[in-house]
């Protein structure tokens, strides 16, 4: 068997080198007829195979890097909830973004979502906030999807850990979300590295007037406590402003996550306003050779009462705060709650949290003149959930659990439904906040305030009348005392 096998090789390798002219004429015409036809397709067979799978390629990416594409929403973020654990999911999608290959909001905003802080104008009302990009690892892939103002956070002035595992918990059946993260974060120097490699050699004019580095888009960084920290210490938020405040535009204080114990307690008037008034300074001191310093803004709970409402306001207008964001999560858990999470401890967003949130900004707006502009944050899943925060006196809305739960198409859903509910009315965003604002805000008491003299001053302010009425006590004491030099 082994020589008839060396016999059958020798013979094949023979018929291989010999000319073909050598070979029998009925071997070509079995050989032509058997096969012709692959040697003769196999070129344009490979062709269209490269055509199909280029084809194939370019139809996915076009699909994939536009944000809309349904297969985002309906399975790659289902795929990651159920598949991994949530936190797991989380870090995927910012890894993801990351890279600079995650998809884009290719569309332009319509007009009527043009919107307008401190007298910047934005191109639509749409904010992500702080928690979903803890250490600044996908600002421009956040921007990317049509955010016009990104939340960086929260950011301590240590590296922590935050709390034990498992710390984040869905309640699908709720389209809700409860997490005790405790602020896990990589710490200023960490989080300050990377927003400075964002930053080109040359910049344009654009880049150079913001620290989003881009048109019409703010980029702002939430600030946080070390859990090692005094309860009452203001030096963590003072250390932030210092740090952030060149790669910023707006800073955020966080005094509101209920994750850090003893956090919410600077929500008192007393605290509150030391606080306030120590930022506020460091931000100052911290722009003065900055081309434009940037904005602070207080972010507080849905869990207060009304007269707590009033102490944060009285706070605030005392300040040079420029803004308050309303709210973060809360400790409460609405009876009509359904998923089995629910009894986890954390602070709840998403859905439910959106009644709670809405009613805390109305009571708020009430105390606060229209020149403080309010953010509205809990529960936003379409435009008509937007378009809500705007009526009760929002100025600007951010997203953070629909975002999670709808994935990267989210912001120009949104938007798209805000436009059409805008349209609908007959009206665009900024005269939907004019209105609400100008009919809800307080309101200046001005009272004509007459001197002894019987001139007219305008003005209510308390602090002024008193400064008047002491200086007329204190002219009729000299009269007097002039009168009786005068006698004697």
């Amino acid at each position: 068997m082994a020589s008839l096998g060396f016999a059958r090789r020798q013979f094949l390798g023979y018929s291989l080198l010999r000319p073909r002219s050598h070979i029998p004429s009925h071997n070509l015409s079995i050989r032509h007829a058997s096969t012709s036809t692959p040697l003769t397709n196999t070129p344009v067979r490979t062709s269209l195979y490269l055509g199909l799978f280029a084809l194939s390629t370019g139809l996915f990416a076009v699909y994939y890097f536009d944000c809309r594409s349904a297969i985002h929403r309906y399975f790659f973020t289902p795929l990651l909830r159920y598949a991994v654990d949530a936190e797991v999911g989380h870090k995927l999608a910012v890894k993801v973004l990351r890279s600079g290959l995650g998809p884009r909001d290719t569309q332009k905003d319509d007009e009527v979502l043009r919107a307008e802080l401190w007298g910047e104008h934005l191109e639509n009302p749409i904010g992500l906030a702080a928690g979903f990009d803890k250490d600044g690892e996908a600002v421009d892939g956040l921007f990317n999807l049509g955010f016009s103002w990104v939340e960086i956070g929260s950011v301590t002035p240590k590296p922590q850990p935050g709390n034990p595992k498992p710390r984040v918990f869905h309640l699908v059946a709720d389209e809700a979300l409860i997490n005790r993260y405790g602020f896990p974060s990589d710490g200023h120097a960490a989080v300050l590295g990377r927003l400075r490699e964002r930053i080109p050699v040359f910049r344009s004019e654009d880049e150079e007037k913001h620290a989003s580095l881009r048109p019409a888009s703010l980029l702002a960084v939430n600030l946080g406590k070390n859990k090692s920290s005094a309860p009452d210490s203001i030096a963590d938020f003072v250390s932030g402003v210092r740090s952030f405040a060149p790669y910023a535009d707006v800073l955020v204080v966080n005094v509101s996550s209920p994750n850090t114990p003893g956090l919410r307690g600077l929500q008192t008037r007393s605290l509150l306003e030391e606080l306030l008034a120590g930022v506020s300074q460091a931000r100052d001191e911290a722009s003065l050779t900055l081309a434009q310093k940037p904005k602070i803004v207080l972010k507080i709970a849905p869990d207060l009462t009304e007269v707590e409402i009033v102490d944060i306001a009285e706070a605030v207008r005392a300040s040079n705060v420029d803004g308050v964001i309303v709210s973060n999560t809360t400790i409460s858990r609405p009876s009509h709650l359904r998923d089995g999470n629910k009894v986890e401890t954390g602070g709840l967003s998403g859905a439910p949290l959106k009644p709670l949130s809405i009613a805390t900004l109305r009571s708020l707006r009430v105390h606060l003149p229209a020149e403080v502009p309010l953010i509205g944050c809990g529960g936003i899943n379409s435009g008509s959930d937007a378009l809500d925060y705007a009526k009760a006196g929002a100025s600007f809305v951010q997203v953070y659990t629909g975002f999670g739960y709808d994935g990267v198409g989210m912001c120009r859903r949104v938007k798209d439904e805000l436009a059409e509910e805008l349209k609908k009315e007959g009206t665009t965003w900024s005269e939907v906040v004019k209105r609400s604002v100008a009919a809800l805000s307080l309101k200046e008491v001005k009272k004509e305030v007459k001197t002894a003299e019987g001139k007219l001053l305008a003005g209510g302010d308390p602090a002024l009348r008193v400064l008047i009425e002491e200086a007329e006590e204190l002219k009729r004491l000299v009269d007097e005392l002039g009168d009786r030099m005068n006698k004697e």
